[in-house]
């Protein structure tokens, strides 16, 4: 048999295990690796690479490799994409460019997914309640990889909240990797163009890709408006309660059964 005073030293640790695992806990522990990458950011600046240039002890496809894993990073901390793609191009040139970008936004997006997923969901999803949320994270669960695809290709919604959005929801890691993959090509190639061609502003190149970036651009804010106006209108109607049949007054009953046993 047990110590008695073990038992309760047992129950205690349990206890505090499940409150340390428990869906609000880990919520906490998101928002708070959240703040600090954000502060590690804002203190580091790591856009700097556009005016300081890459170590030169770092080159070849070590420095792709490198420069990739640290935009995956800094994607998950909240940079924005669009000066990670102008780095990558300035520093590496347009192919290179290109495969360093796509690889750190498909890394980027998988780091910040998992955290949403193991973190964050379990708390977050007893709060989608409204109708445009609960028809939005519809729209993601059963046509994730046709929804995110349409997101990456048409940038109306901020990388970061796409990817903790879609952590929320049920969709599954494939689709979700894929769909950024496959639609994060054109709109990085361009911004990837425009950093290897910014010393030559009026180059051909560089005035195509930055026509490219505001049309995509224009492209996503009327993509985003027609998906909300779908989502309000597909958004399921509330379920009216049941009406209670009206009683008959007491008496009507009985009386219209005795006028029938007299007829």
């Amino acid at each position: 048999m047990l110590d008695p005073v073990t038992r309760p030293q047992g129950g205690l640790t349990i206890r505090c295990t499940r409150a340390l695992l428990s869906p609000w806990s880990r919520l906490s522990l998101l928002v708070v690796v959240l703040a600090s990458a954000a502060t590690a950011v804002v203190l580091y600046e790591p856009q700097r690479l556009l005016s300081a240039g890459w170590p030169p002890q770092v080159d070849g496809a070590g420095a792709v490799f490198v420069f990739a894993v640290a935009y995956g990073a800094c994607t998950a901390a909240f940079v924005p994409r669009p000066i990670l793609n102008l780095a990558a191009g300035a520093l590496f040139g347009t192919q290179a460019g290109l495969v360093a970008a796509v690889a750190g936004t498909v890394l980027g997006a998988g780091i910040a997914f998992t955290l949403g997923r193991v973190l964050g969901q379990d708390a977050l999803r007893p709060l989608v309640r409204g109708r445009w949320l609960r028809a939005a994270d519809g729209q993601l669960s059963r046509h994730g990889f046709r929804s995110m695809l349409a997101i990456r290709l048409f940038p109306g919604v901020p990388f970061a909240a796409a990817n903790y959005c879609a952590a929320v929801s049920r969709m599954g890691y494939v689709p979700f990797l894929a769909a950024t993959g496959i639609g994060s090509v054109p709109n990085t190639t361009a911004y990837v163009i425009a950093g290897s061609q910014a010393s030559a502003p009026t180059s051909p190149a560089f005035l195509i890709s930055a026509g490219f970036i505001v049309v995509t651009g224009l492209g996503g804010a009327l993509v985003a408006w027609r998906k909300r106006h779908r989502l309000r209108t597909a958004a399921p109607a509330p379920v009216p309660q049941a009406v209670a049949p009206a009683r008959e007054p007491a008496g009507v009953g009985a009386g219209a059964a005795q006028d029938a046993t007299r007829a």
